[in-house]
């Protein structure tokens, strides 16, 4: 009869391995009377969904030390964090993180929640976020589940029916072992177990505190594990930017609308993204525009994306049909999504 996983083994290597991060609490810290602040350990989960702990550091520092609280976040002008959000990806977090910081102000006393079911009321608060949440920064016992703790139950438990479909199957393996006890570290536990030691390849099972009881690598399937539904091949959607700089450095920009891809982001006037050609659009302001060699491409989760940049230089006194000038000293490249700054740079090459 084979042994049993419990949480116990995992908390115990956790308090020997425990990863730095500027947002997390480590049981070193616990013991030293230091506790989570709810502000960091949501403002974290909201920046590393979909994105690496690496790409996410440098950001939190800098958000945490201009806005070191919710009210602080809450009272911040919309394009300040855009701009201080550009190149994160994912720009609906950024929009939905200033809409829950002010219903957390107008509605919560600036606190959150220290419940699932009331973190859920919350703007883009959904239930890994709201579980996340509860178990480290108020020590629930919620079931945290994100891509680390789907591949390490379909192992543990050796998992066979692929993902998505497996996950409810998985959330439920997941749940029976979250503890009443330190509920928090076990959730961090789990998730630094799949991205340390259970990786998605060579996962390092000499290792694994769980190396006993999990039956995929008793079985020597670990490394096929989780299996997965093969994705359909992403669409290619082309269009065009236009950079024009004015005669004394001023750039045409124009602000995003607020909803859908890069909504409420600065970027270049242009024309729609579609499959196939280029759709037909008209030039933000009459110019002499000139077509930079080469594609600015990006990829966005659902579709690549290929842009032709067009560029030109415009007098003082030309009016735009879309957009606004920002002056020289104002603009900063830094500010612009990741595939606008790709256009800017694709423009201002050699």
């Amino acid at each position: 009869m084979r042994d049993m996983p419990n949480s116990a083994d995992l908390l115990e290597w956790y308090d020997r391995h425990t990863r730095k991060m500027p947002w997390r609490v480590g049981p070193a810290d616990r013991n030293a009377g230091i506790v989570p602040d709810p502000y960091r350990v949501w403002l974290s989960e909201i920046m590393l969904q979909q994105t690496t702990v690496a790409a996410v550091r440098d950001y939190f520092i800098a958000f945490t030390t201009r806005w070191p609280n919710v009210t602080a976040l809450a009272n911040a002008k919309d394009a300040d964090v855009m701009g201080a959000w550009a190149g994160l990806g994912y720009y609906a977090r950024a929009r939905n993180l200033l809409k829950c910081a002010r219903v957390l102000r107008d509605d919560h006393g600036g606190q959150f929640p220290d419940t699932v079911e009331g973190l859920l009321t919350l703007p883009g608060i959904g239930p890994y976020t709201a579980a996340a949440i509860a178990a480290i920064a108020f020590d629930r016992p919620a079931t945290v589940v994100d891509g680390n703790v789907e591949r390490v139950m379909s192992r543990l438990y050796e998992v066979t029916t692929p993902l998505p479909a497996a996950k409810p199957e998985l959330t439920d393996l997941a749940d029976q072992l979250t503890p009443t006890r330190r509920p928090g570290d076990y959730a961090q536990a789990v998730m630094d177990l799949g991205a340390t030691i259970c990786t998605p390849k060579n996962p390092a099972c000499g290792i694994c505190p769980w190396r006993t009881p999990c039956i995929a690598r008793a079985n020597g399937t670990a490394a096929d594990l989780p299996r997965k539904t093969p994705k359909k091949p992403k669409p290619v959607r082309f269009g065009t930017a236009y950079i024009a700089r004015r005669v004394d450095g001023a750039i045409l920009l124009e602000t995003r609308p607020p909803e859908g891809l890069l909504g409420g982001m600065l970027g270049w006037p242009g024309s729609a993204w579609a499959e196939g050609a280029t759709p037909d659009h008209a030039a933000p302001i009459r110019a002499e525009w000139k077509t930079v060699p080469g594609e600015a491409r990006h990829t966005f989760t659902h579709f690549h994306l290929r842009l032709t940049v067009k560029t030109a230089l415009v007098p003082l006194d030309r009016p735009a049909q879309r957009g606004t000038f920002v002056e020289k000293d104002e603009f900063s490249p830094s500010n612009l999504p990741t595939v606008m700054r790709k256009a800017y740079d694709l423009a201002t090459k050699g």
